[in-house]
């Protein structure tokens, strides 16, 4: 009778622990809602890897072993079928780098040209979180009033952003050859989502907002999931698809004496040939290197 009593007794403890885990397999034994302590998973395995992902570092890198540079400036279309998985509301890449810039995560370089930095990407001046949100939202007047419900001003104050008027990034990247590992590879620098400027009623085009400098981001992206449409359990973050460049793109500027852009000399579809020349003469001068 006692090796029964004590028997019962273990078969309680264990059904009440096993009560207490989430029912992640499917289980038939229900989950009391009183014993419940916490959030149930939302699916039937824990998506841990990329939540705890840490970034890979570059090979190390010796200004004499660069026996190849040249840096080169593309933009990304997110409205572009390839580019899809940037733009996805369960995992968008403008939320993404406002979250980690607005918790202070990440820094926001300033993109505002000037004497010292004519391109306005050398990663110069920090912006501040509110800085940076002003950047996308345009200033709404917003009318004072007082205890009468009498107007008795006005001031300006900063719109709601809206993630979706983003539709392009530029990126600044090296192209470089290593003599020492025999690598001819791009490493990217830095990324800017793009914003049209207006002055004085006149459509200046799309420029860079500010700049992220993507060796520290690649601590954010290397722990954000990337949403694909053919696969849930890809197993791929902002980081892999950036580092494996799964991505399209156009070349709108290669470094060069004049610094000029391809869209200040070349006009229409001939600024589209201009970008695949840069792109073709990249690839060809890998090629050059074991072909003699």
């Amino acid at each position: 009778m006692k090796r029964i009593c004590i028997t019962g007794l273990f078969s309680m403890l264990g059904a009440m622990l096993y009560a207490q885990q989430p029912n992640m397999n499917n289980s038939t034994i229900p989950v009391p809602v009183d014993t419940a302590q916490e959030r149930p998973v939302d699916g039937y395995f824990r998506k841990s890897n990329i939540e705890n992902a840490k970034v890979t570092p570059y090979a190390n890198l010796r200004d004499v072993d660069v026996m190849f540079s040249k840096r080169i400036w593309r933009e990304i279309d997110v409205r572009e079928k390839m580019n899809s998985a940037y733009a996805s509301p369960k995992s968008r890449l403008i939320d993404i780098i406002m979250n980690a810039v607005t918790a202070g995560e990440l820094r926001a370089y300033d993109a505002v040209s000037t004497k010292d930095d004519p391109n306005g990407d050398s990663f110069a001046t920090v912006l501040k979180p509110e800085q940076v949100m002003g950047k996308f939202a345009d200033s709404v007047l917003i009318p004072d009033f007082n205890a009468n419900g009498e107007q008795i001003g006005s001031h300006m104050a900063t719109g709601e952003f809206n993630p979706d008027s983003v539709v392009k990034f530029q990126i600044k990247e090296d192209w470089i050859f290593d003599k020492n590992r025999s690598v001819y590879e791009p490493r990217i620098i830095g990324i800017a989502p793009m914003v049209k400027i207006k002055a004085a009623g006149q459509d200046l085009g799309e420029q860079p907002a500010f700049w992220i400098y993507f060796p520290e981001a690649r601590h954010i992206f290397v722990t954000k999931p990337v949403t694909t449409r053919n696969n849930d359990a890809t197993g791929l973050s902002y980081d892999d698809i950036f580092m494996k460049r799964l991505f399209s793109s156009y070349i709108v500027k290669e470094s060069n004496p004049e610094d000029l852009r391809i869209k200040d000399y070349a006009q229409g579809i001939d600024r589209l040939y201009e970008s695949e020349r840069i792109k073709k003469e990249l690839l060809d001068y890998e090629h050059d290197l074991w072909s003699y």
